[in-house]
């Protein structure tokens, strides 16, 4: 897209199922938090290793089902004081990653926190949201049926084939 020309705004809903291609999580439950300004993502065990001569972030997913964590390392990331939801600062890792809605590939901070207490494992923020989506809380999971119809489609092509 050129310089100076701005992409029109997509309808996001109240909660999605997002992609997280550089970490193999797919299909993940996110919330749409107008309220929070970074958005943040579940994960246990957060710790700094040591590796040769640098320092790694170390921290752990947790798969949708629940049961199997999956530990990542991380050469780039940073740390600073988040607002939680309860109004306290608190000092959290940020890591980059590649998020996928609506079959955009966008490059956003995310804040590393255990939200198992928290319905979904994903909190979407308005710096991620900004100048990309318009929020209507009267839908849901918009990305992910956008993502659903090719599928649908490319099966029913080939159920064609077969009769």
């Amino acid at each position: 897209m050129k310089a100076g020309v701005t992409r029109p705004k997509q309808v996001i809903g109240m909660t999605d199922l997002v992609d997280f291609p550089d970490l193999g999580l797919f299909d993940v439950q996110a919330k749409v938090d107008t309220g929070a300004y970074t958005s943040s993502l579940h994960c246990k065990d957060v710790c700094l290793v040591k590796s040769g001569n640098k320092v790694q972030l170390s921290f752990e997913l947790i798969d949708k089902t629940g049961d199997e964590t999956i530990r990542y390392f991380s050469d780039e990331f940073s740390q600073r004081m988040i607002r939680n939801s309860f109004g306290v600062a608190e000092k959290r890792y940020v890591i980059k990653t590649r998020i996928t809605l609506f079959g955009r590939s966008i490059r956003a901070e995310f804040t590393l926190a255990d939200r198992e207490q928290l319905k979904n494992p994903i909190l979407l923020g308005r710096k991620l949201l900004r100048n990309r989506f318009v929020v209507d809380v009267s839908v849901k999971n918009l990305s992910y049926e956008a993502k659903a119809k090719p599928r649908q489609k490319a099966t029913k092509k080939v159920s064609d084939l077969q009769e």
